[in-house]
């Protein structure tokens, strides 16, 4: 079975250009894990979940960031709502960020007549669980881990 039989044809696309909030809304909106990143018509990168997630780390955020635990949230005592108030001000600002400072580049891409055991390997190597699919240089489609197992499934039957 090549990649073209399984991948997701057209896929939701972000600018790199666009802010971080526009990718995770697009993530949230489409029940998906990643998104290719284009300039233009060019494909310059990838943004997933743990890109965007990446940014909470406390590190990312602010080096005197207070990030409560679930049960300081329920007793937080009114001294510490001025931490709070710049907790929420960096979470903001995370919003603000452009995809291209976190996106993944360079991109592992696969060509659309490629085997899905070449897409898996890939997948492997990189730890990736998703690969931009180019035809003649121009993304044509993406294939995720799931589209595999469900071509596997689809080829035992």
């Amino acid at each position: 079975m090549i990649v073209s039989e399984i991948m997701t044809k057209d896929p939701i696309t972000v600018s790199a250009d666009d802010q971080v909030r526009v990718a995770a809304g697009l993530l949230r909106a489409n029940k998906i894990g990643g998104l290719p990143v284009m300039e233009g018509d060019r494909l310059v990168g990838i943004v997933t979940e743990s890109d965007i997630i990446a940014l909470l780390e406390t590190r990312a955020l602010s080096e005197d960031l207070w990030l409560p635990s679930p049960l300081e949230v329920i007793e937080v005592p009114v001294r510490e709502l001025v931490n709070w108030e710049k907790t929420r001000s960096a979470l903001t600002h995370i919003g603000d960020k452009r995809v291209r400072e976190i996106m993944s580049h360079p991109v592992i891409t696969i060509g659309e007549s490629s085997d899905i055991e070449e897409a898996a390997s890939l997948m492997l190597t990189h730890k990736v669980a998703r690969l931009p699919v180019v035809k003649n240089g121009r993304l044509v489609g993406i294939v995720a881990r799931a589209d595999i197992v469900r071509g596997v499934g689809e080829t035992s039957s």
